[in-house]
């Protein structure tokens, strides 16, 4: 009698148990607050757009939102705080692309793999450069600055903001590209960059939009190209290097979403529905271009083509210089 009581009880607690879990996963997505990883400190271009994604999404999930900034090892602390996080959608990440195809790209013994680890959600906004010589500069087109680089070797330098940064990769490819050695020249941030360009240090520079624009516009810099993969809202003049017959050195930033490897198909789903009508607000649209980025709406195949394009070509580019990162 104790024996078939003992079992009636377990068997009552198993099926317990059963209906907890099936209720857990008959749950709703979302039942609680999201919270949206940012590997990046506040006030970067980053963190502008994780915020702008927790501004909007919040009342559309019908759950608060929140950020959770986790600087640190070129975006590595925060992408691997994700990777580790439950696959439930509670957990998420919005980051560049330094985290999505350059440190694939660059570093031999990176702790995560994007496409093994990380489930791609959308593209959010690119981040265009545009290469830049003073307005003194001798060189009026990006064809005239490159044959100077072709006649003699190594004597155009470009300004960079160290090894691997954005600067110094799109002159690599610029390089790799047209055949020409540029000479990169890094320093420690735009102030020292945007010195060295006006005193003659270096004759040219790749920038972000939103730090020459307002430059360009006063006159006191020069807008060569864009190594966008599109014609750049703010700069409409400024011809790409696609259309000046260089679609291989194509170089910007790009945002994107994504979430542990795992997360189930129905909320993947979800969050792409809802960040497609996000970004279709005018409102959002006009804060992301107030910071001179371009907001845009990729969906998870095209984000991965992406990551595996680059990788690809960041790759390339760094066999060519000798370049890895630790």
């Amino acid at each position: 009698m104790k024996r078939r009581c003992a079992l009636s009880l377990l068997a009552l607690a198993g099926c317990a148990g059963l209906s907890q879990t099936a209720l857990a996963a008959a749950e709703p997505w979302p039942s609680r607050s999201v919270r949206i990883v940012v590997p990046f400190p506040p006030g970067g271009g980053t963190d502008i757009v994780g915020r702008a994604m927790r501004q909007a999404l919040a009342p559309r999930l019908g759950q608060a939102v929140v950020i959770d900034n986790k600087p640190g090892a070129s975006t590595l602390i925060g992408t691997e705080a994700v990777t580790r996080a439950a696959p439930d959608g509670y957990t998420l990440l919005v980051s560049g692309s330094t985290t999505f195809s350059v440190n694939p790209a660059l570093k031999p013994r990176l702790n995560y793999d994007p496409f093994k680890d990380l489930s791609a959600v959308a593209v959010l906004a690119r981040a265009p450069l545009v290469v830049v010589v003073p307005a003194q500069s001798p060189f009026k087109t990006l064809p005239e600055l490159l044959n100077a680089a072709r006649r003699q070797p190594g004597s155009v330098r470009y300004a960079t903001y160290g090894s691997a940064t954005a600067p110094h990769l799109a002159g690599l490819l610029l390089g790799l590209s047209a055949g020409v050695t540029l000479q990169d020249i890094p320093y420690k941030g735009s102030a020292q960059v945007s010195t060295a360009l006006m005193s003659g240090e270096v004759e040219a520079t790749f920038d972000t939009v939103a730090s020459a624009g307002p430059l360009i516009k006063a006159g006191k810099l020069r807008a060569l190209a864009t190594p966008s993969r599109a014609r750049v809202s703010s700069l409409p003049q400024v011809p790409t290097l696609t259309e000046l017959g260089l679609p291989d050195a194509s170089f910007e930033g790009w945002y994107a979403m994504a979430a542990p490897a795992g997360t189930p198909a129905p909320v993947l789903e979800r969050l792409g529905r809802e960040l497609r009508a996000v970004m279709a607000l005018p409102e959002v649209q006009k804060q992301f271009r107030a910071q001179a980025l371009e907001p845009v709406y990729q969906d998870p195949a095209t984000m991965t083509r992406l990551m595996e394009q680059e990788i690809t070509q960041f790759r390339a580019a760094a066999a060519h210089a000798h370049l890895t990162l630790e």
